[in-house]
């Protein structure tokens, strides 16, 4: 069961040290940040700092100018924290510790582009923007995300990527000192409140039969016994019908759910024209496609035929994985995505458990977060995990300490 264990530039440039140690974790592959959002990120390890604050979503490597020259959208270079070409770098060093390096793409997740171009951002039912959060209907993100996607997947020694964030991003977001859990919204408000009506959204619901200021209104008649302490929306996607009416419910969902498939499939042909053979595309996806964040709502026969695979959010459970194993295809790569860092909630001793029951579930492969993030004792926890997991399949895999 293939590992992979993610990993920023600037956990291994200026760090002689980083690769052989992420080699020695048992994992063949890394997968590295070539375009990532505004963070604070702690390293623990490294000779000359601790604590890298990335100001802004930026691309860790050179802007190709001809690509976005007299373009409105275009992404922004790294500051101090990854400057020049720092995931070539940390691909070089990977590399030469005998890990294969695959590319990861955060995409429709850039605060820095709210705030300057507040018009590309998702509004609220209250006309609130969320400036974290480009709304994926508009013509200029869309070409915008495209662009990013297909630059900063292939870059030189990559062998694949993974794409974060390639659907909708709604409210549920940490966003600099967040100050928004004094109510607490399940998964129906969540959806509810990442509901979008800037113009392009406005016009797709009309698409749909519904006129976008009253369909504003209920949005909001719905959401006013949650801000009263009400029961906050949970349910899932009856929850969500409850709230809003089944037949409006399902309106806005196929304006979501079209935009976002259309979005998937322009984004990953792209992906492919620009990738040599072989290249292989995955997204970090979530099989309820009406959910935001990071890990995108897709549908998981559509997305199986579009992808290579998915990286699938496995740290409370390996429960979404049978979604996507059901329309799996052969070589279909899915990831369960574990956090093995115990200060942000996950369990690297229990990895081999955890990887087993994710197998059983259709899980071909696993993804660590973060071996730049973690403490020494869980590397330690991780690299006994491996092993525990190669020798569950062969003792001889076992004595070896490689991954096959």
């Amino acid at each position: 069961m293939k590992a992979s264990a993610f990993v920023y530039p600037w956990d291994v440039v200026g760090d002689p040290e980083a690769a052989r140690r992420l080699a020695d974790l048992g994992v063949e592959q890394v997968t590295l940040a070539s375009a990532y959002h505004s963070t604070r990120a702690l390293t623990p390890r490294h000779p000359r700092h601790r604590i890298v604050t990335a100001a802004h979503a930026a691309v860790l490597h050179p802007v190709d100018e001809d690509r976005w020259k007299g373009r409105r959208l275009r992404p922004y270079p790294a500051g101090d924290w990854a400057p020049g070409d720092a995931y070539g770098r940390a691909a070089e060093e990977l590399a030469a510790a005998g890990l294969d390096v695959h590319s990861w793409v955060v995409l429709a997740h850039n605060s820095r582009l709210g705030e300057e171009f507040p018009d590309t951002s998702v509004v609220n039912a209250y006309g609130d923007r969320y400036p974290w959060a480009p709304c994926i209907a508009q013509d200029g993100t869309r070409e915008y995300l495209t662009g990013l996607a297909a630059e900063s997947a292939v870059r030189d020694g990559a062998g694949g990527t993974e794409l974060e964030s390639l659907g909708w991003y709604g409210l549920a977001h940490l966003h600099a000192h967040d100050k928004t859990a004094g109510v607490p919204l399940g998964d129906a408000a969540q959806y509810l409140m990442s509901l979008c009506f800037c113009p392009a959204c406005r016009d797709g619901y009309a698409g749909q039969g519904l006129d976008a200021r009253t369909l504003a209104g209920e949005v909001r008649a719905a959401l006013e016994p949650v801000w009263r302490g009400a029961a906050a929306g949970d349910g899932g996607w009856p929850g969500v019908e409850e709230l809003l009416g089944a037949a409006t419910a399902a309106a806005t969902r196929a304006w979501r759910d079209t935009t976002a498939r259309g979005l998937q499939e322009t984004v990953v042909a792209a992906v492919r024209a620009a990738a040599p053979d072989g290249f292989r595309v995955l997204l970090h996806a979530d099989p309820r496609s009406w959910h935001c964040g990071a890990n995108a709502g897709v549908d998981p026969e559509h997305v199986l035929g579009v992808a290579d695979g998915v990286v699938v959010p496995c740290t409370a459970g390996p429960a979404l994985l049978p979604a996507f194993a059901a329309h799996a295809r052969p070589g279909t790569v899915l990831a369960a995505n574990l956090t093995v860092v115990t200060g942000m909630g996950g369990d690297p001793r229990s990895l081999a458990a955890n990887a087993g029951q994710a197998a059983a579930l259709g899980a071909t492969e696993l993804r660590l977060y973060h071996a730049g993030l973690a403490s020494d004792a869980d590397l330690e926890a991780v690299a006994a995990g491996v092993r525990a997991v190669r020798a569950a399949r062969s003792p001889e895999e076992g004595a070896r300490g490689r991954t096959t």
